[in-house]
């Protein structure tokens, strides 16, 4: 006996139908998380001072922000490294958002972990906006890996 694609009173069609735009909206979804690396490389410009203005309100980069604490205290401080180390966390954000909108997971799982990690420094600097944002960009990041996870996994149309 052959079984069709049907459920819940719904023709093949339908159902081919309804599995495209779950598919739609599993890509949109991902890219939409993807656009967060690029708000990440821009809240990242405006607190490491990248930029002439520098902003320390509500984000921190938990790393940058040590570099420049134990850096200062030693005496050895140099500002490019801080700022060559500011701009390469940049750039590496703006990759990673390019690669994930490509719909590349692992952009995400780079992401997390970057990100997770980052959670360390600040926790020691006690950066608790920092972190709350942090938190966020996480979650949403791996809300955009699950979206393409299931992607993957799900049928292809015909």
């Amino acid at each position: 006996m052959q079984t069709l694609n049907v459920g819940a009173g719904r023709t093949d069609e339908e159902y081919q139908a309804a599995e495209e735009q779950r598919r739609a909206d599993l890509l949109s979804d991902s890219r939409s998380a993807a656009n967060y690396f690029f708000l990440a490389a821009g809240l990242a410009v405006l607190s490491t001072g990248v930029l002439p203005i520098r902003v320390l309100i509500l984000v921190n980069i938990g790393a940058i922000d040590l570099l420049n604490r134990y850096a200062y205290y030693t005496g050895q401080i140099n500002p490019l490294l801080v700022y060559g180390a500011g701009a390469a966390w940049v750039v590496a954000l703006v990759l990673l958002g390019l690669a994930a909108r490509k719909g590349h997971r692992w952009a995400f799982l780079a992401g997390l972990i970057l990100y997770g990690a980052d959670l360390v420094p600040l926790a020691m600097i006690f950066s608790f906006w920092s972190f709350g944002i942090h938190g966020f960009l996480l979650l949403k990041w791996f809300q955009g890996q699950k979206a393409l996870k299931e992607l993957k996994e799900a049928p292809a149309s015909r």
